[in-house]
């Protein structure tokens, strides 16, 4: 997730400012889209220990991979103005996206057969443990969608770049 808000906030938002490019556009959507079904994801994956939520997780998941498909394919037009995807982001997004994936994975694991790790957690639950979890990363997950959400938006760049032009660092 530190990749994730480096990679989202920093370099996207801040830096190279995608959602105020023409040719960023469509890349902008998928990453407000993105950043709309992880929080998603994880209530239903991580918080929900209903069985019809374990469902919705799922297909959330599986529209998530979808969207990723989709933000590697617009990739290459939405970065042209800057010569292409720079080597070092494109190893952020690798490692970021890994890890985002890998994690969703391990849950559903846990979740359909939990007693694999209570030989590694002590005493604790399997689902105490992936409720906590979710419960501190949900917060920061509704807010990075709610950011992307109101940068789809001209009120939401113009706030976003006037208040940014108050900042003189980074």
């Amino acid at each position: 997730m530190i990749l994730a808000l480096y990679d989202g906030l920093y370099l996207h938002l801040w830096k190279f400012e995608l959602f105020n490019r023409k040719e960023s556009e469509i890349e902008h959507k998928i990453h407000t889209a993105r950043a709309l079904l992880f929080p998603m994801i994880v209530y239903y994956l991580f918080i929900d220990n209903s069985r019809v939520g374990y469902f919705i997780g799922i297909a959330f998941f599986l529209a998530d991979l979808v969207v990723l498909a989709l933000d590697a394919y617009y990739e290459k037009g939405s970065r042209e103005f800057m010569d292409g995807l720079p080597r070092w982001e494109y190893i952020i997004h690798l490692f970021a996206n890994s890890f985002h994936f890998a994690s969703f994975v391990l849950i559903i694991i846990i979740r359909e057969n939990g007693t694999i790790l209570k030989s590694f957690i002590g005493s604790y639950e399997v689902s105490d443990l992936i409720y906590v979890v979710g419960i501190y990363v949900i917060p920061g997950a509704i807010t990075m969608g709610i950011i992307h959400l109101f940068l789809s938006f001209n009120i939401g760049k113009t706030k976003w770049l006037d208040l940014r032009s108050h900042i003189t660092c980074c």
